[in-house]
């Protein structure tokens, strides 16, 4: 086990680029001493966590191309995504998840979700409760406006994106110098605010102002995380890896463009590793 952090971007079904290259890594017996998810990057970790090779690939691309994006979850459960089949059926029977590996693992798993009532990022962990862990994993995912809100204790969440989508700061706050990040952009990609989409945010979430502002400030924060992750590479303090081809909808249901960005990740890494392992071990 590397004594070093883990950083995943999360990008809905653009995660599945994260899957080519975890899943080159679980090949390798490679593991991390934390590990921090955001979005489908915390379904990513969990399965990274759990040494679950290819089970990321599977939930993000079903034997049925409409599996988990289908009218009667857009209708009846006002979800772009059927929530309940992702963290519920999958887990627990269709593409069972390893929950025994993942509480013995010796890594320090962290799933980040936005509280709607502060509009700041808060840091999961969970130990031994398969169900809390599976609403946290839900909670990171849930995409504001398409998605519903997730309640956990007293709280509810969203997606761990609209606070803190590249949670660089937080792996350094953990007192790790060795720091892996994979994304789910292109190089040099930046967000742009959008003023007709902030007046939705506003409205839509008026008994939520400060989650509000957050989805608002999203942009600003992401950009200037972004700035960040190229500061630091660009130092050699941290190691990135990123598409190098077009990316794919967040949204994508094409099976053939899902398998392209999944193999994709995977060679990525596959030619990166050699670099990978001497930045760990340097």
């Amino acid at each position: 086990m590397y004594q070093a952090g883990l950083v995943l971007e999360g990008g809905s079904t653009r995660g599945i680029f994260t899957a080519g290259v975890l899943d080159f890594l679980l090949e390798r017996d490679v593991e991390f001493a934390y590990i921090v998810g955001v979005s489908a990057g915390s379904c990513n970790a969990v399965d990274f966590v759990s040494k679950q090779f290819d089970r990321t690939r599977h939930c993000l691309m079903p034997e049925k191309e409409n599996d988990y994006m289908t009218p009667g979850a857009i209708l009846k459960k006002r979800s772009i995504f059927d929530m309940d089949m992702i963290f519920d059926k999958y887990p627990n029977g269709i593409y069972p998840f390893d929950f025994d590996t993942y509480f013995a693992s010796d890594s320090l798993c962290e799933i980040v979700a936005t509280n709607a009532r502060t509009g700041q990022a808060e840091y999961f962990t969970e130990e031994s409760d398969r169900e809390r862990l599976m609403q946290i994993c839900r909670a990171s995912c849930s995409m504001p406006l398409v998605t519903p809100m997730v309640r956990i204790g007293n709280s509810m969440y969203v997606d761990g994106g609209v606070a803190d989508s590249i949670p660089l700061e937080r792996t350094l706050r953990m007192g790790f110098d060795k720091i892996f990040v994979v994304l789910t952009r292109n190089k040099d990609y930046r967000k742009a605010p959008s003023p007709r989409v902030d007046r939705i945010w506003r409205r839509y979430f008026r008994k939520y102002p400060k989650l509000a502002q957050a989805l608002e400030m999203r942009y600003a924060i992401y950009n200037r995380q972004m700035d960040l992750v190229d500061r630091m590479e660009e130092e050699g303090k941290i190691f990135v890896i990123r598409p190098e081809i077009k990316t794919i909808s967040r949204t994508e249901r094409n099976r053939e463009k899902l398998m392209e960005f999944y193999r994709h990740g995977y060679i990525q890494m596959m030619k990166q590793y050699d670099g990978l392992i001497r930045y760990l071990e340097k």
